[in-house]
């Protein structure tokens, strides 16, 4: 699934630790997996690097049911993560290989071992520049359009869930991580999935109004169109709409109106240092002298943005693959499907 290291290479093989310091009381050995390390976790789930012996030899990803976690609930999401990601077959989505339980009856499911970083941090370290940048994105809104066809919506895309790996010497980006997916058509799972009335699911800075209202409206696939939009914003500007340390001071009902009623200032603004928050050397990331970056952002990159991010849904991009259609229009010099903010 991932390998998160800010500061090796996304190439670097992992490194073998005991067994018995990352999975306790669980033998060093999962059926065909030998566990090697301990690479993340998340809500309900530690994921690990592990060598599969056979039928073939490679390098996997298992997420593991953490201890004590066993609540129908979890298990439900734990269930239902494991369904959505079986369900999709797509070169940047990570894929399920196996699935079982442990010795001590512990869910697990294997997946493909994404060695990556986060796609923000790729394009800065490498100095992308905007039209790399684009380039880069479109496939991830392949993806994302891939998972709404299979009737998934994410429901909480950033960066730390597109990882960028590098295959042949191109990067590849791989969206992870499905543990709070939505069906929009049947249940992943047979068991209920119930989500708590002002349960916060997802993650504030990239949340579309509607989720964050926390069921007063129900989400649909445009939830991740607004997450794509907030993630283009950050690739392009270099900083966040709205600043998710503020965001995160606030109670949960100043959070929704500012999500709800606030609009963030258009990725140029925020890039010449004139929005709220100065982006992090924006310009110096993309090696772009800063005017000229505001420049090529002002008009049509900023419409395609503040559509995707649009507070009504209704006026949003329909699908993913409308995103990333008129980014490819933007980059062939052709007429976009986003026009500037009206004075409503």
């Amino acid at each position: 699934m991932v390998e998160n290291r800010d500061s090796r290479d996304v190439q670097s093989s992992p490194i073998e630790i005991r067994p018995s310091e990352a999975l306790g009381s669980e033998p060093d050995t999962i059926g065909p997996y030998r566990i090697l390390e301990r690479i993340g976790e998340g809500g309900f789930g530690e994921i690990y690097a592990a060598q599969q012996v056979e039928p073939v030899r490679r390098r996997v990803a298992l997420k593991i049911l953490k201890a004590g976690m066993d609540t129908k609930a979890v298990l439900a999401r734990f269930e239902a993560e494991r369904q959505a990601l079986a369900l999709m077959d797509h070169p940047n989505i990570a894929k399920v290989l196996d699935a079982g339980e442990t010795q001590s009856g512990r869910s697990y499911f294997v997946m493909d071992l994404v060695k990556g970083v986060p796609v923000t941090d790729y394009c800065d370290r490498h100095a992308l520049s905007i039209k790399d940048r684009l380039e880069l994105f479109i496939p991830v809104c392949r993806a994302v359009q891939h998972a709404h066809q299979k009737g998934i919506i994410h429901r909480d895309l950033k960066p730390s869930n597109i990882l960028v790996t590098v295959i042949d010497g191109s990067p590849r980006p791989k969206v992870i991580d499905f543990g709070i997916a939505k069906a929009t058509t049947s249940s992943l799972t047979e068991k209920t999935i119930y989500t708590q009335q002002g349960q916060l699911m997802g993650t504030p800075a990239y949340m579309s109004p509607e989720q964050a209202e926390m069921g007063a409206l129900d989400v649909d696939t445009r939830t991740d169109i607004y997450s794509l939009g907030v993630v283009l914003y950050e690739l392009l500007a270099g900083a966040l709409p709205f600043d998710p340390v503020t965001l995160a001071e606030k109670g949960y009902a100043e959070m929704q109106r500012i999500l709800r009623e606030e609009e963030p200032p258009k990725p140029s603004t925020k890039a010449s240092g004139l929005g709220a928050g100065s982006p992090k050397s924006a310009a110096h990331a993309a090696a772009t002298d800063p005017r000229a970056l505001t420049r090529r952002l002002r008009g049509e990159l900023d419409w395609i943005v503040l559509k995707a991010m649009d507070k009504d849904r209704t006026r949003r991009y329909e699908t993913a693959n409308g995103l990333a259609m008129d980014i490819r229009h933007y980059l062939e010099d052709r007429p976009v499907m986003a026009g500037p903010p009206s004075t409503t």
